[in-house]
């Protein structure tokens, strides 16, 4: 295949694998990325994620996370929701998890694209290649921003005026070289829906993130007892939080998600009663293949009863009672504030 058609293929070939969009970027093209990463890490801001500031070189500088590369493919993985992902902080007797989590999971899906496509260049190109998604330090966001797949919002989120902001990240770092393509510009204007939507205010500025206020944050990789000023801001979001994405004017443009993997696994969101009284067998049953998986019994729980204190339901209060004596000291204590909420609710 000749040098100057093989970046033409692999876009095609991308495309026909299912990706929705795919773009090219040079490892060292977010020089500004170390930079900012520090400044973040610095603040304190990325809460309990310790693994951010490990490793700071590879995940400041992705040339230096394999410094043989020479080109980095960035590709979107559309999971666009079918309905209003809001709707359901209208229901409080049930927990909200977020869109990319309420089916497959998409580390096994997106992985199993990028190296269907990964041996196809290698054939073809006689090349090498790394794919990442989402689990090694790599900055995607940037990276794909610099590649022109979209743009980083005001949320600190990608989106993309012909995708919306549904769509996940996907990287194959390679030894060839190809044509970059332009960075992306922004188009977000005057417009701060994503910013006012925010429950806990987590955003101190346009275009940064104090994760320590984030509802994803908060109910994913938060441990233990979450700050009671927070809990009550919390609303029913158990897994995640979509609000900034939902808002945004740009998903108008948004296109249908083509994997089924992504569909919601149930036709109702869960009730709060039901997850409540899950054992950690039971939860793993539940959640085998998906992406809540990774929380544990213990954290999921504890987010369902901040959900169940904040449900204003007091036939709820039986179930947060049932729980205050739990063997993890973080659900005992969401228990016990969940129950005292609602009995003075009643009051």
């Amino acid at each position: 295949m000749k040098k100057d058609n093989v970046k033409a293929r692999l876009i095609e070939r991308a495309l026909a694998e299912g990706f929705a969009k795919a773009r090219v970027a040079r490892p060292e093209a977010v020089p500004e990325a170390a930079a900012r990463l520090a400044e973040f890490v610095a603040a304190g801001r990325h809460g309990q994620m310790g693994w951010m500031a490990e490793r700071m070189g590879w995940r400041g500088n992705p040339a230096a996370l394999w410094p043989e590369a020479r080109s980095v493919l960035m590709l979107a993985e559309l999971y666009t929701p079918a309905v209003d992902p809001l709707a359901v902080l209208r229901r409080p007797e049930r927990g909200a998890i977020s869109v990319y989590a309420q089916g497959r999971d998409y580390h096994d899906i997106v992985k199993a694209r990028l190296k269907r496509l990964g041996r196809w260049l290698v054939a073809e190109a006689g090349c090498e290649i790394k794919v990442f998604v989402d689990t090694a330090p790599v900055m995607e966001k940037p990276l794909a921003a610099a590649a022109g797949l979209g743009w980083q919002g005001k949320h600190t989120n990608l989106l993309a005026r012909d995708l919306g902001s549904w769509f996940f990240l996907g990287a194959i770092f390679t030894t060839l070289e190809l044509a970059p393509d332009e960075a992306a510009e922004g188009h977000c204007g005057a417009c701060t829906a994503c910013l006012d939507i925010c429950p806990t205010r987590a955003f101190p500025a346009p275009y940064q993130l104090d994760a320590r206020r984030c509802i994803s944050y908060l109910t994913i990789e938060h441990r233990g007892p979450v700050a009671e000023e927070l809990r009550g801001l919390m609303g029913n979001r158990i897994y995640g939080c979509d609000d900034c994405l939902a808002v945004c004017p740009w998903n108008k443009f948004a296109l249908a998600a083509q994997e089924m993997g992504y569909a919601p696994r149930a036709a109702e969101p869960p009730l709060l009663a039901e997850l409540a009284g899950l054992d950690d067998a039971a939860f793993r049953a539940r959640f085998a293949g998906s992406p809540v998986k990774r929380i544990g019994r213990d954290r999921m729980v504890r987010n369902v009863l901040y959900a169940i204190g904040n449900s204003g339901q007091s036939e709820l209060r039986v179930v947060a009672e049932a729980l205050c004596s739990d063997n993890d000291a973080a659900v005992a204590d969401a228990a016990v504030w969940a129950a005292v909420r609602l009995a003075r609710r009643k009051l």
